[in-house]
C-alpha cells in the first residue's frame, strides 16, 4: 500500500506511519456520530484516506487495539465523504467482559449502528470494504481469510469518487495506541447478486 495517496482529515497528533504499517495514538473526547439516539453531534475522529472514482473494488486492512481500555475506544475502517456523510464499522471497548463489534452508516446527518457482542479478550480484528457503484459491504475477519458480512448499506451520496481508509479515536477521557497492517486494494470480492433479478 502506498501511503503517499492518503490524505489525513484532521491529523492525530501523534502517529507513525512506517513498514506498512500506521498507528494512530487517539486523543480523548474524539468521535463520530450524528444525532440519532443520543442528539448531539461528533466529528472530529483523525481519518487517514485514499481517494478514488473505482466502481467496483474491495479495500482490506487488519486492526490491533491491544491497548484499548476505556468505553468506547474504537479502530477500524472507514469511507467518509463528508461530516454527515460516511460509513465505518469497527470494534468498540465496553468493559473487561465484552465489546461491541459493530458499523455505523451515517446518511444526511442521521446516523444509525448495527452491532453485537463479542468477548473482551479479542484484540484484533480485519476488515474489508466492498463498492459496487453506490452500494456498499462490510465484513470482518478473525484470521484474515474467512470473511463475514456485517451488513450491506447504501449511502446516499456515494455514487462518485470517494475516499475510504482508517480511523481510530476514544470518545471519553481515554487514549490508546491504534495499530494498522496488510492493508491492501484488490479487485471486488463481493460478488454480483445471482438470486431474484432487479427490477426495471
Amino acid at each position: 500500500m502506498d501511503f503517499a495517496n492518503f490524505q489525513w482529515t484532521r491529523q492525530p497528533k501523534d502517529y507513525l506511519i512506517q513498514n506498512g504499517k500506521v498507528e494512530i495514538t487517539t486523543n480523548p473526547h474524539t468521535d463520530l456520530w450524528q444525532r440519532t439516539y443520543y442528539h448531539f453531534r461528533n466529528d472530529n475522529a483523525p481519518v487517514f484516506q485514499m481517494e478514488t472514482d473505482e466502481q467496483f473494488f474491495s479495500f482490506t486492512v487488519k486492526t490491533d487495539f491491544t491497548e484499548s481500555s476505556h468505553r468506547f475506544d474504537q479502530c477500524g475502517i472507514v469511507l467518509y465523504l463528508d461530516s454527515e456523510n460516511w460509513l465505518k464499522a469497527s470494534v468498540e471497548y465496553e468493559n473487561d467482559t465484552f465489546q461491541h463489534l459493530g458499523s455505523v452508516v451515517t446518511n444526511h446527518g442521521f446516523s444509525d449502528w448495527a452491532t453485537t457482542e463479542i468477548p473482551a479478550d479479542i484484540k484484533s480484528m480485519w476488515y474489508r470494504l466492498s463498492r459496487r457503484q453506490d452500494d456498499y459491504c462490510l465484513e470482518c475477519s478473525k484470521d484474515g481469510i474467512t470473511f463475514q458480512q456485517m451488513r450491506i448499506c447504501h449511502l446516499l451520496e456515494g455514487a462518485g469518487k470517494i475516499r475510504f481508509g482508517i480511523y481510530a479515536c476514544s470518545p471519553e477521557d481515554s487514549s490508546f495506541r491504534a495499530v494498522f497492517t496488510d492493508m491492501a486494494v484488490t479487485d471486488c470480492k463481493w460478488a454480483a447478486h445471482t438470486g431474484q433479478q432487479p427490477d426495471v
